[in-house]
């Protein structure tokens, strides 16, 4: 029996009488509505991304320069993350049975990888920059670097409170902080480029902030390659909720548990129940998935019950 995908209405097997559990009562969480946040972040940026650019050949600062292609990279960082923050609400259909929700995973992702790929360029020109280290308008180099500072603090600080639930959120957040991180690290390179001369401190600083990004990065990185691979996201505890399952009355054991997650803010479960007395009821399946929601964070559960009358072994070992 083929449900209703688009109210993601999907039917609970069980070993007892014909009276599935269907989903309509599930409260999924929806993604916030960042439009105008992911809207303002851009045009920002990419106003200042050409301002950078244009400063920073005529400073001949490797830092400005690189900053710019930095800033360039978060601009299509988070053109992905609102894409996939749109896409992630799209309804399910027969084809997308859960919709088009992992596609903010695919967004942090990539958000994760530009910013790897970005540090990695930025440290090449940085290295063959100490050779010959070029001489500098500290002046341009200061002015401009706090401009940026300015604008992706503004930027960062618009998705600080997304970021706290929403991996994909979480990546354009971090894309902005980064980049607010690199232009103060500019701005201390130009002020004492003004003062001392040293123009060899414009790599220096360059290949200081970029391990700062790397080591931010590496958990999003990490975390979103974890969620690609189906892993029981972080904030999941799997073994209190098999403890949960089990203290239930009538059930006398639990197998494949499977918990995974659907998006970069909701999860899902599926699991088997051996209750010896048969199906026990909606209200009883009901209580179970509500408390799954509320206390576990499983927004999309499966259970299927069974009397345990022939084994039944996990097929994905």
């Amino acid at each position: 029996m083929m449900g209703n995908y688009s109210d993601h209405k999907h039917e609970h097997a069980s070993s007892g009488p014909p009276s599935p559990v269907g989903h309509g009562g599930h409260r999924h969480a929806n993604p916030h509505d960042n439009g105008r946040i992911f809207a303002i972040a851009i045009v920002l940026n990419i106003t200042f991304v050409m301002i950078e650019f244009g400063y920073g050949f005529a400073a001949n600062s490797t830092a400005l320069v690189a900053d710019a292609g930095h800033n360039l990279s978060d601009v299509l960082g988070l053109v992905l993350a609102w894409g996939a923050a749109i896409l992630s609400r799209k309804a399910a259909s027969e084809r997308y049975t859960y919709g088009l929700r992992s596609t903010s995973i695919l967004a942090a992702l990539a958000n994760a990888t530009l910013l790897l790929v970005a540090c990695g360029a930025i440290a090449w020109e940085a290295v063959h920059r100490f050779s010959q280290p070029p001489v500098i308008s500290g002046l341009t180099l200061t002015v401009v670097a706090t401009a940026g500072v300015i604008i992706n603090g503004l930027s960062a600080w618009l998705f600080l409170k997304g970021s706290k639930d929403d991996l994909n959120i979480r990546g354009a957040y971090l894309h902005m902080a980064a980049d607010a991180a690199v232009s103060a690290g500019v701005v201390v390179s130009g002020m004492t480029i003004i003062l001392t001369g040293w123009f060899w401190l414009d790599p220096v600083i360059s290949l200081i902030i970029i391990t700062v990004i790397i080591y931010g990065t590496w958990g999003l990185f990490r975390d979103s390659v974890q969620l690609i691979l189906s892993a029981v996201p972080a904030h999941i505890d799997i073994a209190a909720i098999d403890a949960y399952l089990r203290r239930q009355p009538g059930v006398t054991d639990v197998h494949d548990l499977h918990v995974w997650g659907l998006s970069t803010t909701e999860s899902a479960l599926t699991v088997h129940l051996v209750m010896p007395e048969g199906y026990p009821g909606d209200t009883f399946m009901d209580e179970i998935r509500n408390t799954l929601e509320v206390q576990y964070a499983i927004h999309h559960s499966t259970l299927q019950i069974e009397q345990g009358l022939v084994s039944h072994a996990c097929h994905i070992k």
